[in-house]
């Protein structure tokens, strides 16, 4: 046998075979060796099952950026992927790297049963074990449509190797009657005004052609688009990346150079992994984002279940912290549902860069970015081309479209652990401060059978309370909040009533709705979830208040009657999931509260 060391030709490839010397199992195709009891052998096999694949040695010699793809047919936010993945390879390959994607769990908001909710928690599960599995140097992270993003990040924060995201961006609107429109704000505005009976079967079945015109995430500030922003905020993602179209060629531009800075990451070392990275200024950044944008409520149960997967953070990020920077925090971005305008106006605004710049005063700009610059020293090195006033959709920081506070964070005897709501989407600006009887519906089914029955004991000063739709009740935390107008009320224009639920709602929705009321109706110790029809219930948002009006007395006695209720019925939620098998088990028995981030239990880091 020829002596390896004298093969001069293929030192590099050839240093790998020989076992006198220990493999930098640190890097490239050498990390993460499968284990056969033999690391000399395992990089041999590895390299044997790789070039099956058409690999040279000079290619698996480079840093390896791994891609995430989570293409999927069922899955129309994500349809451009192919092309993303095309372009971020260029980039890596441009720039001395090896690209390699490999398939995750892919997650859409209407093809997920029982909620896409349900399944993020396992998809951040997916992403950090094949980020951990893989011999990746770091990582591109593609996805958009509403929980993968929070997934990724979550898995992404965990495995803890350089990441950096890129989503599919939104899709451009469509077109009614010479109007725009576009999903999905104004699919459950045009479904409200036909359940209503303002417009007929034919034309609702006209505008369903052209809510969703091409491929890409709602087209509104939706909880896609807010956890895009989100990102920028954190500093994971480039300016321009959270709002061009997803069928423009920027898009394409923004994944190629995502792909290129990947492979300059990896020469940063600790410093641009996301634990070392994400530090409680970049998570207040990012909160400010979430208030000046009035983005998706949806974003405060992700970003609570973001933070505390970091082992430095967890527990330092509360809801109330939610609060204290929205009371600074004015809303500047006039899009749907809080304003009147679409993603693309955004883009066309100056996006991300434009708003950062009008936000430069609240934010902590020595926060680092993926990019290897500080926040401020991106922000120096944006050029922003003057837009006229009257052709923006940012508003100026002095000249809000809401004051502050989009969204609030409310808390009293029916939600002691916190809830929220967006309150710059009301209708109805005299129902954020206001007192009315409750019509109490005990879960989805519930609400369907009774909501639109003519002897419904309901008048437009109700309020409408949905128990048992959070995460363990339901399960998954349903968008189900926006609890529709009782149809004999909507025939008589009414638009909006104070409603109240222990779920979620699409952040594409508008109304004054309370959300992720904590502890949830199935604990048999919620107060939410003893309330009875006729009960009173005040929301103040100036005092920042939710409560129910009965007395303690009154509530210690309905709960001792619920528990024994609950421990007696062995189809309860609560009960039945101690013996529940595979997945669904393992989710109700170990996913935590709303105001926790419905996280598994299990996941977040001990604090």
């Amino acid at each position: 046998m020829a002596d390896l060391k004298k093969l001069s030709k293929d030192v590099e490839v050839n240093r790998d075979y020989d076992l006198s010397r220990p493999i930098d199992s640190t890097q490239g195709m050498r990390q993460g060796l499968t284990s056969y009891g033999d690391a000399h052998f395992s990089l041999f096999l590895r390299k044997v099952f790789i070039k099956a694949l058409g690999y040279s040695e000079d290619a698996l010699s480079r840093p390896i950026i791994g891609i995430v793809n989570t293409y999927s047919s069922f899955n129309p936010c994500h349809a451009n992927i192919p092309q993303l993945i095309d372009a971020v390879k260029r980039g890596v390959q441009l720039n001395g790297g090896l690209a390699i994607d490999f398939p995750t769990i892919s997650l859409h908001e209407s093809f997920a049963s029982p909620t896409s909710m349900y399944l993020r928690n396992l998809m951040s599960m997916d992403t950090e074990e094949m980020i951990k599995a893989q011999p990746v140097d770091a990582v591109v992270l593609i996805g958009g449509c509403d929980k993968t993003t929070p997934a990724q990040l979550m898995g992404g924060i965990s495995a803890n190797k350089p990441i950096l995201h890129l989503v599919t961006g939104p899709m451009m609107p469509g077109s009614h009657k010479g109007a725009r429109i576009g999903a999905c704000t104004d699919c459950r505005n045009n479904w409200a005004s036909f359940r209503a009976g303002v417009i007929d079967i034919e034309e609702i079945a006209t505008i369903n052609e052209e809510l969703a015109p091409t491929a890409g995430t709602c087209g509104v500030m939706g909880t896609a688009s807010t956890m895009a922003c989100i990102l920028v905020g954190l500093g994971l993602m480039s300016f321009k990346g959270a709002s061009a179209p997803a069928v423009s060629s920027a898009r394409l531009r923004i994944a190629e150079s995502t792909g290129a800075n990947a492979v300059a990451v990896i020469t940063a070392g600790e410093r641009l992994k996301p634990q070392s990275l994400l530090t409680r200024e970049s998570f207040i950044n990012a909160i400010t984002v979430l208030q000046a944008i009035g983005g998706s409520t949806n974003a405060v149960v992700h970003l609570m279940a973001i933070v505390n997967r970091h082992p430095k953070l967890a527990g330092s990020i509360t809801l109330d912290t939610f609060d204290e920077v929205g009371r600074r925090t004015p809303l500047l971005v006039d899009l749907k549902p809080s304003g009147s305008n679409y993603m693309t106006d955004f883009h066309n605004s100056g996006g991300m860069g434009a708003l950062l710049h009008k936000l430069r005063p609240l934010l902590h700009l020595e926060a680092m970015t993926i990019s290897g610059k500080t926040l401020g020293e991106a922000l120096d090195s944006e050029i922003l081309l003057p837009i006229p006033r009257e052709l923006q959709c940012i508003q100026a920081f002095d000249a809000p479209l809401y004051s502050a506070s989009s969204i609030v964070v409310l808390r009293g005897n029916l939600a002691p652990q916190g809830a929220v709501m967006k309150a710059s989407a009301s209708k109805d600006r005299k129902l954020l401060n206001y007192s009315g009887r409750a019509v109490v519906f005990a879960g989805s089914v519930d609400l369907a059978r009774r909501i639109d029955d003519e002897n419904l004991d309901v008048t437009p000063e109700s309020v409408l309370v949905l128990q048992n739709i959070g995460p363990v009740g339901n399960p998954g935390m349903p968008e189900a909040g926006l609890i529709p107008i009782p149809r004999k009320l909507a025939s008589q224009g009414v638009t909006d009533m104070l409603r109240i639920s222990d779920g979620r709602m699409s952040g594409t929705a508008g109304g004054t709705i309370v959300l992720h009321v904590s502890p949830e109706a199935a604990d048999p110790d919620s107060v939410f979830g003893i309330i009875r029809d006729g009960d009173v219930i005040t929301c103040n948002i100036e005092e920042r208040v939710i409560r129910v009006e009965i007395s303690d007395e009154e509530i210690q006695g309905r709960l001792s009657v619920r528990r024994k209720e609950v421990a007696a019925q062995k189809s309860h939620p609560w009960i039945e999931r101690e013996k529940m098998r595979g997945y669904r088990g393992l989710y109700m028995r170990s996913v935590n509260q709303a105001d926790q981030g419905a996280d598994f239990d299990f996941l977040r880091t001990e604090t």
